[in-house]
């Protein structure tokens, strides 16, 4: 059956909803999940902290959940919103929104996880400074928390922004090709800081004294971790942003969307590499406080080695948004 231009901008809309929603309750549910086995490991070594470890367990989830609750806002708004224009470049930009927000809000709620669970634990070794635990696992959480906040920034832009006076073709192809970049980029640093997290709690839990020096390099990894969203988020935005002339040719969509694609994927490895890196520079200083000057710069050159995909993956979609 024939459909008109505003049934494929409702089709676009309702199915970017349920994408958006359905990938963005993956990543929160795993790293509730995880919060709550660790906390029953926990409890069932002591059962006399209950109630801080349960107060963390909690705390911990509700971060971990907020990447779900982006995901809703985003759904909600794609179900009940109603579109500035009506055409072929709105149903592309609905749909790429609920795209990105869906794979965005995986890594972070997963990653999110990571320093709830380790939390839980570490206050079975140490009760007493329950509270510098709890100070780290929320710092750790919220920069994990970062790319989904940049996919749902980047999904409100898509949804309200202003397409009438664009090209159809291949404008519709960078719109897409916006929403994969960041969101996709986007679950690779929101594991990779997770990652980061975890140690850290742990270390302190070790080390007690180490607070200072175990959060500030937890910190640095994790914002280098936070590099490949980064990049994803200044692709999408020359994609959204860029004026592309008119053409009746197939390959230059093609090209915008191989842009997106490029660093949305390319994204996701080094932002866990880096997560890796940082999180074994974390778990070492915290063991050997005295040598982390030298564990810190390890860390950094090998997060920077890491980082190289991800600038080759930028490099090739610029080159297939200015050169092809």
């Amino acid at each position: 059956m024939p459909f008109d231009i505003q049934t494929v901008v409702s089709i676009a809309s309702y199915g970017g909803a349920g994408i958006c929603m359905g990938l963005g309750a993956v990543g929160a549910a795993l790293g509730v999940g995880y919060t709550g086995g660790l906390a029953n490991k926990a409890l069932s070594q002591k059962p006399e902290a209950s109630g801080t470890i349960v107060k963390n367990m909690l705390i911990g989830q509700a971060i971990a959940e907020s990447a779900a609750i982006f995901a809703l806002v985003i759904a909600v708004l794609l179900i009940y919103l109603s579109p500035p224009a009506t055409n072929l470049l709105t149903a592309s930009a609905l749909g790429a929104a609920g795209l990105c927000m869906g794979f965005g809000a995986i890594g972070s709620g997963v990653g999110s996880g990571f320093p709830a669970g380790e939390v839980c634990l570490a206050i079975v070794r140490q009760p007493a400074i329950s509270g510098r635990l709890t100070t780290n696992m929320l710092i750790g959480s919220a920069v994990c928390q970062t790319p989904a906040i940049f996919a749902m920034v980047v999904a409100l832009m898509l949804m309200f922004l202003n397409v009438n006076n664009l090209s159809v073709n291949p404008t519709w192809a960078a719109l897409l090709g916006a929403g994969l970049s960041t969101g996709l980029a986007a679950i690779g640093s929101g594991l990779g800081g997770g990652l980061a997290g975890g140690a850290s709690v742990s270390g302190i839990a070790r080390q007690p004294e180490t607070f200072g020096k175990v959060t500030t390099i937890m910190l640095v990894g994790q914002a280098v971790s936070q590099t490949p969203a980064i990049f994803g988020l200044l692709v999408s935005f020359i994609l959204m942003f860029k004026a592309f002339p008119e053409t009746t040719s197939i390959a230059a969509p093609m090209a915008l969307l191989g842009a997106g694609i490029s660093m949305g994927f390319g994204g996701i490895g080094p932002g866990i590499g880096n997560g890796f890196t940082a999180q074994s520079a974390v778990k070492w200083v915290a063991r050997n406080v005295e040598a982390s000057g030298i564990l810190t710069r390890v860390m950094l050159v090998g997060q920077a080695v890491s980082q190289s995909t991800a600038i080759y993956a930028m490099v090739v979609s610029l080159v297939l948004i200015f050169v092809v």
